[in-house]
């Protein structure tokens, strides 16, 4: 899908400009294409500092694991990463069941103060940690209905992903690979049929393990990439928020100048017709 040509709403005076570049999403364009996760950090001062140098303006944070007011004794990532300057995008990590899903962002939603968007998430196992899509149907349909903006993590089946859309979810978010593995993308085809079908941005969420592979991402077509792991777990965190901030947007940049066929045959540099002899 094209978003070029999407509104500014959610941008400020400094980056409005940016608008033909930016990702859209539920009707609010964002400057950067990509989205952050904050667990796994040594402190939130290291979460705060990995934000800032991936450039993103969407935070997404795991309401079962990460304080952001439901335990008032204790030190709140909201602190850290305030809703003034990001917007917070909870998110039903460690989730197994649709009931527990739509729980979770009820809650999300009142210490949020009625903030609608959110990030479904329903897993099948502990061990693959692979999307339960029955559940994750199932929580989309109550959630639309209750009136939130739903960014879902499903499988990269384009079926799933236009049932999700009919839904009314508002951005689909098929893994790349396995949560946590940095596999990178496995099946590039499935990602491709998605992304020809979409009406509401593509958005590869999980497996990504180095900035190569959000560079893949996005230079397939997706609309932007969400990632943890692969910042969080890096020996240089801080650095590799810089690395993937520049390979969302080299990607990007590869996607919209549309690259050359492949071929089978070497084709010179400089044309043959009128050369020298």
């Amino acid at each position: 899908m094209n978003l070029n040509d999407t509104p500014t709403d959610g941008l400020d005076a400094d980056t409005a400009g940016a608008a033909s570049a930016g990702l859209t999403i539920a009707g609010k364009t964002y400057a950067s294409r990509l989205l952050v996760g904050t667990g796994k950090y040594r402190d939130f001062d290291e979460t705060r500092a990995a934000v800032d140098a991936s450039g993103t303006a969407i935070v997404t944070v795991t309401i079962r694991r990460v304080n952001i007011g439901q335990h008032a004794s204790e030190p709140s990532l909201l602190d850290a990463v305030p809703p003034s300057q990001f917007t917070i995008l909870p998110n039903t990590g460690g989730c197994y069941t649709a009931r527990d899903a739509v729980y979770t962002l009820q809650l999300a939603r009142e210490l949020l103060d009625g903030h609608p968007l959110c990030k479904l998430e329903v897993l099948g196992d502990e061990k693959t940690l692979f999307p339960n899509m029955p559940e994750t149907l199932k929580a989309a349909e109550a959630l639309v209905k209750d009136g939130f903006d739903v960014m879902v993590y499903c499988s990269d089946d384009p079926i799933q992903a236009r049932i999700l859309e009919d839904i009314g979810c508002v951005a689909v978010m098929p893994l790349a690979s396995l949560i946590g593995s940095g596999m990178g993308i496995l099946n590039p085809w499935n990602l491709s049929l998605i992304i020809e079908q979409a009406r509401v941005p593509v958005i590869v969420d999980a497996g990504v393990g180095t900035a190569s592979d959000a560079a893949i991402a996005m230079e397939l077509g997706c609309d932007g990439v969400l990632m943890n792991t692969a910042i969080a777990g890096a020996r240089e965190p801080i650095r590799m928020a810089r690395a993937m901030r520049l390979a969302v947007e080299a990607g990007r940049e590869a996607f919209l100048a549309g690259r050359i066929p492949r071929r089978f045959a070497a084709s010179p540099s400089s044309p043959m017709a009128g050369r020298i002899v």
